[in-house]
């Protein structure tokens, strides 16, 4: 769940160190953002925010078309010749995993 929006700051989205290294994202990814409750798509880049904190905070102008409150699906794309296994991590309204990670 997005749990602030920053329209004034340069683009990306914000998201915990700790959540980063459960998902496998790293900072500076490129993803895309869906929106569930609004179906807004965008894409942004990771930033890495404090450890622990659950806040994941969409900046610039994404903060336009996804706010706070909202629940998203955060997507990561990688190509690759190799087979490989979708990872999906699910987190509560609280943004603590319920489901999934490394």
């Amino acid at each position: 769940m997005i749990t602030s929006a920053d329209v004034e700051y340069e683009g990306s989205i914000e998201i915990p160190t700790d959540l980063m290294e459960v998902v496998g994202l790293w900072a500076g990814e490129k993803v895309l953002v869906a929106s569930i409750s609004t179906g807004n798509r965008l894409e942004t880049y990771v930033q890495p925010g404090p450890q622990g904190t659950g806040n994941i905070i969409i900046n610039g102008g994404a903060a336009h078309l996804i706010k706070k409150g909202e629940r998203v699906a955060i997507m990561a794309f990688g190509l690759t010749d190799k087979p490989i296994t979708a990872r999906k991590v699910v987190l509560d309204d609280k943004n603590h995993v319920i489901r999934g990670g490394r």
